[in-house]
């Protein structure tokens, strides 16, 4: 008896599944439209759950090149040992990095991705950097690097596809030089610090966000075509079917049609990986073997799509009675909807945010609990959103242009569909409102102004004096740095530490050596000419104790012995006047003893100089003419481009992963729209063809169509401001940082939205003029 039931069962269920396939081009059509927008969301899905693996295939690659062995002990020359030495760069914002070697025996270690050292005097490069020093774009990055290049890095050395690197060889290398070590092995496992709260709040925010309308859509574009199902239920019943053996129909379409979606979305994922190397979002480039889903997961997205139809399709049909003869809605003389039910999410939301609430902005808080709570918030908006539709299309008139009452009328008598789609905006516009005020929080936290002073100094050029340099003094270094095209002025000063004789090792100052004029950028002081001698006066130091103790304007004709070692000495001048501090156009400050060059001794081996450079920051790329400039003095010469603010680099990447993953949902959350307005448009085209046939304009048809998709996103966009804002102020209150509204991120959301809508209008015009056609009237 009860694997009859179940054989006839399935066989219903098999019903449903051919009627999908095989109900004619409107059948055929309707199961498109519903399996593309459940692949859409499948494959963004499957792109969120993809993060852990891109990540840690990024982590594990950058950790298996790690040669930064802090702290590891002193390793004599072997016969797999190397010297190396680190270079940065940049170009164009882009990060230039790489390393020089040298082999000290014949089977020397080799990074990862090479498989063998490169000739002496050679390079190996990324693809991406071999790309841009052959191309154009990189004529001027190609002055740094006029080796030959002996071969590409692979996939292995590199943290992603469009990262700038290389390794090359040289032979002049020595251990003897301070920034040359002797490398053992590749590989580390590095210690990340922990994330803030407040960037903590951040990442779960935006994974809320950008998920819940991904998968709102999902389960709005599995109640595609809800009318001409009904419809064909109807003629299933007419046959002989009972109540129970339509919805039995009704879910084998329903579960078909998601499973050819979830197909769809496996093969859009798939399918599109190949491609996602070509791409590089805010700064971020994944290789496309790191894009892949955990298992558990995508098997979970597999198996919950199709059940998510099922439930969304029994849960539409409860309102629906589909006799032989017709579909009785009982939504056309249902009772008002009831409110309690809808603020229990919001409140239960509220219940689990409210006790994060710290005044502490280093503690920790349970992630689990504000992802659920924020959860929680936005699935109330969802479900408060068709409550306040209701009272509101109740009280819209009538009254107006014929489009405005077309519009109306449609949306008093059945709204349910349009709001589906525009739920999915709603919750997409409160959550970034939210994330707006808690990154724009973040942002004031992680952004700090620069203490550089920029009218003084455009860049800070630091160079030591070694072997690896082509200048061997002040004059040299200036004199490269003045020929870079932009370049308008250079100062310099060489500066050392040091430490009084029979002083203890804490004790310590720093001794300058420069030119009136540079001193003059570097403390306040009175009149100067060569020869002079200056102490900063210890009362004037902002950080009083900079000094090691010591009080430079007591240390007149003593002795000083400068660097680490002490080798070298210098005699302080007996005249010394005095200098008060002041922050230098780097945001530096000097505290020990000023000399002009009349009055300071031979310029010593390793010296070091830093050098204000300025030019016009609107020339074009004069800040890479600059770096050239300084590449040309030494691989180890470092450059420091002056800004404004100096951002936390974790935020930044936070930030970069944030306008990533906005555009991909934007992207979908235009989709949805389009996808929701045609299919409505399809299932009214006979209605739409009789408005034509009595004489209706097209551009009146275009307006109504406007009117029914603004309206509900408008009234979305007013409460998702009032949830987004109040939901950004409890998440400000739990990293404990005060409360402000963020307007100018409510304008540009709501900006985005109404640009998202009039595209769907401009988007559905073409099919809606083919549908107004007099043979949209044709049935059979």
């Amino acid at each position: 008896m009860r694997a009859g039931r179940l054989r006839r069962w399935s066989s219903e269920v098999g019903l449903g599944a051919r009627l999908a396939l095989s109900g004619g081009r409107e059948g055929l059509v309707r199961t498109a439209l519903t399996a593309l927008g459940v692949g859409l969301g499948v494959a963004v899905l499957l792109l969120s759950v993809s993060i852990p693996g891109i990540l840690d295939g990024r982590h594990q690659r950058v950790d298996g090149r790690d040669d930064q062995h802090i702290g590891a002990a002193e390793q004599p020359a072997s016969d797999s040992s190397v010297l190396m030495l680190t270079v940065f760069s940049s170009y164009h914002d882009r990060a230039v990095n790489g390393r020089f070697l040298r082999p000290e025996g014949a089977h020397p270690i080799v990074p990862p991705g090479v498989p063998a050292l490169p000739p002496d005097g050679s390079i190996v490069v990324s693809p991406a950097l071999r790309d841009l020093l052959a191309s154009p774009e990189g004529a001027l990055l190609r002055e740094r690097f006029p080796q030959p290049i002996a071969g590409t890095i692979g996939k292995q050395g590199l943290s992603g596809p469009n990262e700038l690197y290389f390794y090359g060889t040289r032979g002049d290398l020595t251990e003897d030089d301070p920034a040359i070590v002797r490398l053992t092995y590749y590989g580390s496992r590095a210690n990340t610090d922990p994330l803030s709260p407040i960037l903590l709040l951040l990442v779960v925010v935006m994974f809320v966000v950008l998920l819940m309308p991904v998968a709102m859509f999902v389960a709005a574009a599995t109640r595609f075509g809800g009318e001409q199902r009904d419809r064909r239920l109807a003629a299933v019943r007419l046959v002989g079917a009972d109540t129970w053996m339509t919805r039995r129909v009704a879910a084998g379409e329903a579960v078909l049609s998601a499973a050819l979606g979830v197909l769809i979305g496996f093969g859009l994922y798939f399918g599109g990986r190949p491609f996602a190397e070509r791409f590089e979002l805010h700064g971020l480039s994944v290789y496309a073997t790191d894009i892949r889903p955990a298992p558990l997961l995508a098997v979970a997205i597999a198996l919950a799509v199709p059940a998510a139809a099922l439930l969304m399709t029994l849960f539409a049909l409860r309102r629906v009675v589909v006799e032989p003869l017709g579909v009785v809605r009982k939504a056309t003389a249902r009772a008002k909807r009831r409110i309690w039910w809808r603020l229990l999410p919001l409140a239960g939301g509220a219940a689990l945010l409210v006790p994060l609430f710290n005044t502490d902005k280093t503690a920790r808080f349970n992630v689990w609990q504000a992802a659920f709570g924020i959860i929680l918030l936005l699935l109330g908006l969802a479900t408060l959103l068709p409550w306040l539709f209701d009272r509101l299309v109740a009280r819209l008139g009538t009254a107006g242009p014929v489009s405005w009452q077309i519009a109306i009328r449609r949306l008093q008598l059945s709204h349910d569909s349009a709001l589906r789609a525009v739920n999915a905006v709603a919750v997409a516009a409160a959550g970034t409102i939210a994330l707006q005020m808690l990154f724009a929080a973040a942002q004031a936290e992680n952004t700090v102004r620069s203490p550089a002073d920029l009218a003084q100094a455009s860049a800070v050029v630091q160079t030591t004096l070694s072997r690896f340099t082509a200048a061997h003094s002040q004059a040299d270094i200036e004199t490269v740095l003045r020929g870079a095209h932009g370049v308008t002025s250079v100062q310099s000063y060489r500066n050392d530490y040091g430490k009084p004789a029979g002083g203890t090792d804490d004790q310590y100052l720093e001794v300058v050596v420069a030119d009136c004029a540079t001193l003059r950028l570097l403390a306040d002081v009175p009149s100067c000419a060569d020869g002079d001698a200056f102490a900063v006066d210890p009362a004037s130091l902002a950080q009083p104790g900079m000094t090691g103790g010591i009080d430079p304007t007591t240390l007149a004709g003593k002795e000083i012995l400068l660097g680490e070692t002490g080798a070298a000495a210098l005699t302080v001048p007996a005249q010394l006047k005095p200098a008060r501090e002041k922050r230098d156009p780097y945001g530096s400050q000097h505290d020990g003893i000023l000399l002009t060059p009349g009055a300071a001794p031979p310029v010593p081996a390793g010296a070091r100089f830093t050098s204000f450079v300025r030019f016009d920051p609107a020339g074009q790329d004069a800040n890479e003419y600059v770096r050239n400039a300084a590449m040309r003095l030494g691989l180890t010469v470092d450059v420091s481009i002056l800004n404004a603010t100096n951002v936390d680099q974790t935020f930044a990447s936070i930030r970069r992963g944030l306008f990533a993953g906005a555009t991909v949902v934007l992207v979908l959350v235009g989709l949805s729209l389009l996808v929701s307005t045609l299919e409505q448009l399809r299932e009214r085209r006979r209605t739409l063809a009789a408005l034509a046939a009595f004489g209706t304009k097209r551009d009146t048809v275009a307006w109504s169509i406007l009117w029914q998709t603004a309206l509900p996103v408008a009234l979305g966009l007013v409460a998702a401001s009032i949830l987004g804002m109040a939901l950004g102020a409890v998440l400000l209150q739990i990293v404990a940082v005060d409360v402000r509204l963020d307007w100018a991120g409510v304008g540009v959301v709501s900006g985005i939205a109404g640009g998202v809508v009039l595209l769907v209008t401009l988007a559905s015009l073409p099919p809606l003029f083919r549908l107004m056609r007099p043979e949209g009237l044709r049935f059979e």
